[in-house]
């Protein structure tokens, strides 16, 4: 780890459309009713961030979570803005500088309005020309990457080209971009949807986080198909309660913002979603082991079988007409789950049951290495990188590589906790793992500005308490950091027979300590330390984010 660099907090990827339609300034005026003797320029793009404004954009200087956008109009003015859309707030700041001579528009909630500009300014120069593209929305806290890579190679199974804007990455035409959101600002979002539309792609699939839709990152974007996976604990620091956060969720299952749904509803948040939604909506069931018989009055559709073949499944969805049969390579009872909500999201955007199921047959769309998401690093000692970093993902992660009793084999965890973030799972995480797997050493994830050291000791805590209070676990407990040296020691523990867990951190090649980003990735970690020790890693793939 001895690479660093400073933290870009999430600077835009600046890719735009080479003929947006742009939106004249007058024109903004009369949409935000406000008076104004300004030049009629053309607006040509729009931007939240300074440090990505070129010449014709509008900058919006917007109150951010620590500093508010006016402060940096100056720079935007510098790069070539040729207006700046405030709030009061923002205009006392930009009259403390007297030096601003660009038009400065004021309304009251600026952040209202970034949806509608950004989508008129974006839009294609001849819009009723424009092919006709398609967009899926997956939303829920756990299998939102995974369920968008599998509709993505379902779709190119079907010979429809597709965009892709996630957590790992954002791919549009041929050009691949790493993320820095898992869904955009409004802005780069509009931008980069222009983009697919001028490469004239069929469609596009993105992850929607409750984070985008609380704060207005998808206005103005309505989704062909919604999907959503499951809710469990996560982002409480953000929205404190489960029931706020299932609201924040819910926002996408309305006709503001979809036109059909696929709702996964093996619990009761999922149950809850498929009542609360107004849009028409197909039902899903899951949960493996079920009778069909309870389970055909609950869902539209359910899965029927999961058979394990190797690490994968092979797999029977039936509904009460139809019936779709597929094999996925992932490993896990959950990966059955995104694997179901893909095909039936694919299915409810138009393609038939016999045209999807020659797909599955033909060319196996279901069985790829998604980055960091149960990636097979080793198969003797089994070796998985998973970007599990909350309690459902974590006990999910772990039960889905849980050695046999026959093999004789142990479960070594390596996983830590991140800082800054909601506190009450570090305890809870500690526990699952204790009463899960035979070893557990506890790291570092992302400490952000947070003591590695008391981050640690919180999840120790959990860990701890569990085997105080249970009767029948000899799990052994370490805490080693840095990360590296965790992954070094699980690999020296192994023997062949036994299955190593990277949990966290999945694709992502950046360790945040105290503002500066350390070169970390796990897949490479591990890899280094399987050679150390004798061990052969897989091939790397050809792609690896």
């Amino acid at each position: 780890m001895s690479e660093s660099q400073p933290l870009a907090s999430g600077a835009s990827p600046g890719l735009r459309p080479r003929n947006p339609a742009g939106l004249r300034l007058s024109a903004l005026i009369e949409l935000l009713n406000i008076e104004g003797d300004f030049p009629d320029t053309l607006l040509t793009g729009v931007s939240l961030d300074s440090r990505s404004i070129r010449a014709g954009d509008l900058y919006l200087a917007l109150p951010g979570m620590s500093s508010h956008g006016a402060r940096y109009a100056e720079a935007a003015i510098h790069s070539g803005a040729t207006a700046v859309l405030t709030d009061p707030e923002g205009l006392e700041l930009l009259a403390e500088s007297g030096s601003v001579t660009t038009p400065v528009l004021v309304v009251s909630e600026p952040r209202s309005w970034v949806g509608t500009i950004a989508e008129r300014i974006y839009r294609t120069e001849n819009p009723s020309e424009a092919p006709p593209m398609q967009l899926f929305g997956v939303t829920g806290t756990n299998g939102k990457t995974t369920t968008s890579y599998l509709i993505r190679s379902l779709l190119a199974a079907l010979n429809r080209s597709s965009g892709l804007i996630g957590t790992i990455e954002t791919l549009v035409g041929s050009q691949r971009v790493a993320s820095t959101l898992t869904t955009p600002d409004s802005t780069d979002l509009h931008a980069l949807m222009a983009i697919m539309r001028e490469n004239s792609l069929d469609a596009a699939v993105m992850e929607v986080s409750s984070h985008a839709l609380t704060l207005g990152r998808v206005d103005q974007v309505l989704f062909e198909v919604a999907g959503f996976t499951n809710l469990t604990q996560d982002h409480l620091d953000l929205h404190g309660e489960m029931e706020d956060y299932f609201a924040a969720k819910a926002m996408l299952f309305n006709a503001e913002h979809s036109g059909r749904a696929v709702i996964t509803v093996d619990d009761e948040w999922g149950q809850k979603m498929a009542a609360t939604a107004n849009i028409p909506t197909l039902t899903l069931r899951t949960t493996i082991g079920t009778q069909e018989q309870d389970i055909e009055h609950e869902a539209d559709w359910w899965v029927s079988t999961a058979s394990p073949r190797e690490l994968g499944w092979d797999v029977e969805l039936r509904s009460a007409e139809h019936s779709l049969r597929f094999h996925t390579s992932l490993a896990g009872e959950f990966n059955v789950s995104n694997a179901a909500l893909a095909v039936l999201m694919v299915h409810a955007s138009g393609a038939s049951i016999e045209e999807l199921q020659a797909a599955l047959d033909q060319r196996d769309p279901l069985s790829l290495q998604v980055p960091g998401r149960m990636q097979l690093i080793c198969r003797a000692p089994i070796a998985v990188v998973d970007f599990a970093h909350n309690p459902d993902a974590l006990l999910r992660a772990m039960k889905a590589v849980q050695p046999s009793p026959e093999s004789g084999g142990r479960l070594i965890v390596v996983f830590g906790a991140t800082g800054q973030r909601d506190q009450t799972k570090r305890g809870i995480m500690g526990a699952l793992a204790a009463n899960n797997a035979d070893v557990v050493i506890v790291t570092d994830d992302d400490p952000h500005d947070e003591d590695p050291g008391q981050i640690r000791e919180q999840v120790l805590a959990g860990a701890l308490l569990a085997l105080e209070e249970s009767t029948d676990r000899s799990t052994v407990l370490e805490s080693l950091a840095p990360r590296g040296a965790a992954i070094d020691r699980a690999v020296e523990m192994a023997n062949s027979a036994d299955t190593i867990l990277l949990a966290g951190r999945g694709h992502e090649v950046w360790q945040e300590v105290q503002g500066t980003a350390l070169a970390l990735d796990d897949r490479e970690e591990l890899r280094v330390a399987l050679r150390k020790y004798g061990f052969t890693p897989e091939p790397v793939p050809e792609i690896e984010s």
